[in-house]
């Protein structure tokens, strides 16, 4: 009988997987250096994001 594999405990704190089937993940830029980017920037960088397709194919075999 083989071994379940284990969730990868990286991916688990930075992804969720949504019911759809959909990855959620938080975008990257707003840790530091935010006074050097535009309104317009800081705005589109607010709220998640969805890993695209191509890439979720290998994230959902370690989640």
């Amino acid at each position: 009988m083989a071994n379940k594999a284990k969730t990868h405990s990286g991916a688990r704190k930075r992804f969720t997987l949504l019911k759809s089937g959909l990855i959620k993940c938080s975008r990257s830029g707003r840790r530091h250096l935010m006074t050097d980017k535009t309104a317009k920037r800081k705005r589109q960088l607010r709220g998640g994001g969805y890993v695209q397709k191509c890439d979720a194919v290998h994230l959902i075999s370690i989640l």
